[in-house]
């Protein structure tokens, strides 16, 4: 069956280059209504230009699509307001959203500035919570809604030299844990990404990091390229995903759903506290994963799971 986007309106933040250009494009090209939005800046989020976002648009109608540009940052309310009110005014519509926009700004630890730290932060963390809001109450009134919000695997993972970074990419798996759950019962479904790809952003990652992933990247170097994170993007963003409130990892050709998961564990006393002591004897059994995990949906559920536990013990 056809991935159709005909008669549906999309806004991709970060859509002037890198894998936010290939999502405007493929979406475009299947019929889609596109909000290009990017401030055309360099990968650490200075220089603003038109000129990025112009050039997609101008690409998606020499091709026959629809699509506008659009320049406001993220960063702000008002310019995340501004993004969806541009939609609403073009397009009459908020179908999708793909949280793309990014910076890069690495530096060991204890070298991180209080201006990187709130740049990363401003546009990854704030920028998608921000433009999630903005369009939250137009897809709650449609009672339909795609977000694909894009985190990394250095937020569910870590990857040195990149705090500021993996803190604001952790967030936003919280974000989409949470609006999951609020958006079920309206029709918005949301998952989020962690793309690896060969961009702008991984060019800009520091020597040694990018040494030690060149080193093992050469096999599937071919399918880092943005085209193959794309796919995986564009089907999120569509009717035809139905699923929600799950993590997909794409790297090097491989499509894989990624989870926190809690072991069995050690079941405890519940009528005393246990012991330091208690704790340091069984952590062999707390960490132990041969046993089997469980993956909770929310935060009730792993209460539920716990319960269920207390019961099979009983």
């Amino acid at each position: 069956m056809t991935t159709d986007f005909t008669n549906r309106t999309v806004i991709i933040t970060g859509a002037g280059g890198g894998l936010g250009r290939t999502y405007a494009l493929e979406i475009a090209r299947r019929g889609g209504m596109v909000v290009v939005n990017d401030l055309g800046g360099n990968v650490t989020g200075n220089s603003a230009s038109h000129s990025m976002a112009d050039g997609v648009v101008d690409e998606i109608r020499a091709a026959g699509g629809k699509a506008i540009a659009n320049y406001d940052s993220v960063s702000t309310a008002e310019g995340a307001q501004a993004i969806a009110e541009a939609a609403m005014s073009e397009f009459g519509r908020i179908d999708a959203l793909i949280n793309n926009a990014g910076n890069l700004r690495n530096a060991p630890f204890d070298e991180v500035t209080q201006d990187d730290r709130d740049s990363i932060m401003g546009v990854h963390l704030m920028g998608t919570w921000n433009v999630t809001q903005a369009v939250w109450p137009h897809m709650k009134r449609a009672g339909y809604g795609r977000i694909v919000f894009t985190a990394s695997g250095v937020g569910a993972f870590g990857n040195a030299t990149q705090s500021a970074y993996g803190a604001a990419k952790g967030g936003t798996i919280g974000l989409m844990n949470t609006l999951a759950l609020e958006g079920r019962d309206h029709g918005i479904l949301c998952n989020t990404l962690l793309p690896n790809a060969a961009s702008r952003m991984s060019e800009a990652m520091l020597p040694e990091s990018m040494k030690v992933m060149g080193q093992n990247t050469a096999r599937f170097r071919t399918a880092m390229r943005p085209e193959f994170i794309c796919p995986v993007t564009v089907y999120l963003a569509s009717e035809a995903c139905q699923t929600t409130h799950e993590m997909y990892s794409v790297l090097g050709g491989r499509v894989a759903r990624a989870f926190i998961g809690v072991t069995e564990g050690w079941l405890g006393p519940r009528d005393v506290p246990p012991s330091v002591e208690d704790v340091a004897s069984h952590m062999g059994q707390i960490r132990d994963e041969s046993r089997g995990f469980t993956i909770p949906g929310s935060l009730p559920d792993e209460f539920r799971l716990l319960d269920e536990q207390i019961a099979n013990r009983s």
